[in-house]
């Protein structure tokens, strides 16, 4: 099992997010002992979603303006619809975004999450899945689009929904383990 003593992973998410898109990841990677932290635009509390229905306030632990990249280790990105499409239009958090993808750090992205990573130019050339709805926007920029339940390239991790979120957590705990071990020693 995935040990990561500390290691500081974002997550970066805004109102409408899917709920379980973001809790699963974030039990995962703490009982790995990770130090995650919830960041988003305003902090405060944030707008979970099941699906079309409301779902909880979840607590935010970080303003993004107040958020430096460089001090994570991973990203997450959790999917639901308006969650990345409020993301991807914010030049602050496709910055951040950015940030991994320029510096090589791991990211993992579910649902609609990936919308983000488009605008942050980090999908080209990858092989990728998503929501089903994407699979043009990701074409469009680049991405090599399939349906599978989870997909590992280099230092990405792309699953389609919540129910792919076991396999999603098991290869994000991976990646994320490998990369930052790989990292530590370089």
């Amino acid at each position: 099992m995935a040990q990561f003593n500390g290691r500081k992973i974002a997550v970066l998410a805004t109102d409408g997010f899917e709920q379980v898109e973001l809790t699963e990841p974030v039990k995962a990677l703490k009982g790995a002992g990770a130090d995650v932290v919830v960041v988003a635009p305003g902090g405060g509390q944030i707008q979970g979603m099941n699906h079309h229905e409301k779902g909880d306030k979840l607590p935010s632990d970080m303003d993004l303006a107040k958020a430096k990249p460089e001090s994570f280790d991973a990203l997450v990105l959790p999917g639901g619809v308006a969650n990345p499409d409020t993301l991807r239009t914010m030049p602050q958090a496709v910055a951040f975004v950015r940030h991994f993808v320029q510096n090589d750090k791991p990211i993992a992205a579910i649902c609609h999450g990936p919308w983000t990573l488009i605008e942050a130019d980090g999908v080209r050339g990858k092989a990728m899945t998503s929501w089903p709805s994407l699979r043009t926007d990701l074409s469009n920029a680049g991405a090599h689009w399939q349906d599978q339940e989870v997909i590992v390239d280099g230092r990405l991790v792309t699953s389609r929904k919540p129910d792919d979120l076991p396999a999603f957590c098991r290869e994000m705990l991976q990646l994320f383990e490998h990369s930052m071990v790989n990292r530590k020693a370089a």
